[in-house]
């Protein structure tokens, strides 16, 4: 049994938990506070949320514990409701290993309660005390980018137990039919098309700069898609989209990467820099162009556009291996085949 925990911030933690689980030849559990996706089909741990105070109240209650920890409030009910939950399905289930994505908090407790751990390593700035409590303990660290996009700084220690699997999307395998051409096109009259995304975590771009960069680039479209705006068939937009510009989290990113689309990677305010760790890294390997803010200038945007269509998609392979997912799922497995027999059937306490 695996148990794999999703972190409610976003739609990109529990979209990774799909495209994994798919592969998954272990039994695996989900953990999370949100609710099960309708097409889960497994057991599914229900959490108590843990995050009803304000700031002000997170600063009175030490949140951090003195800057050691990220979320542990003192006196939250919440807190205390989701630990027992994790620590009693631990105790219940016996799990081969627990997969963290993410919570150092959530990594810490499974480890102190004897299972091994292996964490989803983040973009950005990781290399705080914090971090490195949950990057320490961890039996491996799941990256899904790339080798050597995210590593600077790290420790030898925990390169030596990293599983860099590539971008992991829900469309890895896929080959888009009818891709619309991104150069030379005949049908000059019929305006270049632009597909915008936004994720779940929100974004710091305003319609008004949206509005902006649409009038700044005639002979484009536009096509906007966020959480107000889903899209009906978003493998069938990518795929015939002549430039993505989407936002840097992970899970858009390997989404743009698995249709090998010409692409603007523009970072959005995220802790830790993360974003602008990933858009910094698709440009440096040469998947896409990459931001670090949506352009001050809309003017910028024509330029942008035509830098995408040069350099095309199929650099996306340095990003995406189009089985990521599966790689993933054939390294846990094989972890938890290892430790299959971790629980004795009896044990004698201390």
């Amino acid at each position: 049994m695996i148990g794999y925990y999703v972190h409610h911030q976003g739609l990109g933690h529990l979209t990774r938990l799909q495209a994994v689980a798919e592969h998954l030849r272990s039994p695996v559990t989900g953990l999370s506070s949100l609710p099960a996706p309708a097409s889960w089909d497994g057991p599914w741990v229900q959490l108590e949320r843990d995050d009803a105070l304000s700031p002000q109240q997170a600063t009175s209650a030490d949140a951090t514990a003195h800057g050691v920890l990220h979320w542990v409030p003192r006196h939250d009910e919440g807190l205390a409701g989701r630990a027992a939950a994790v620590s009693a399905w631990i105790r219940r289930a016996r799990p081969s290993l627990v997969v963290v994505d993410v919570s150092v908090e959530v990594a810490l407790l499974s480890r102190l309660c004897g299972v091994p751990v292996v964490v989803l390593a983040m973009p950005g700035v990781r290399t705080d005390r914090t971090h490195a409590l949950a990057y320490d303990v961890a039996d491996a660290l799941l990256a899904p980018w790339p080798d050597g996009a995210h590593t600077d700084g790290w420790p030898e220690a925990w390169r030596a137990k990293l599983w860099a699997v590539g971008g992991l999307s829900r469309f890895d395998g896929r080959r888009p039919a009818g891709r619309l051409a991104t150069s030379g096109r005949a049908d000059v009259d019929v305006p270049r098309r632009v597909l915008l995304l936004w994720g779940g975590g929100g974004h710091g771009t305003s319609a008004a700069q949206v509005a902006a960069a649409r009038a700044a680039t005639p002979g484009w479209e536009w096509v906007e898609r966020g959480p107000g705006s889903p899209s009906p068939d978003l493998w069938s937009e990518l795929a015939t989209a002549d430039v993505v510009v989407t936002h840097g989290g992970q899970n858009a990113v390997a989404e743009v990467a698995a249709a090998r689309r010409p692409a603007v990677v523009v970072a959005q305010p995220r802790p830790f820099d993360e974003q602008v760790a990933t858009a910094r890294a698709v440009d440096r390997l040469g998947a896409a162009v990459g931001v670090e803010t949506w352009p001050a200038g809309a003017d910028q945007w024509p330029g942008l556009l035509d830098r995408a269509l040069r350099r095309g998609g199929d650099g996306w392979w340095r990003w995406s291996t189009g089985h990521g997912a599966l790689t993933a799922a054939a390294h846990l497995d094989a972890l938890a085949d290892r430790d299959v027999r971790a629980w004795p059937a009896t044990r004698t306490a201390s």
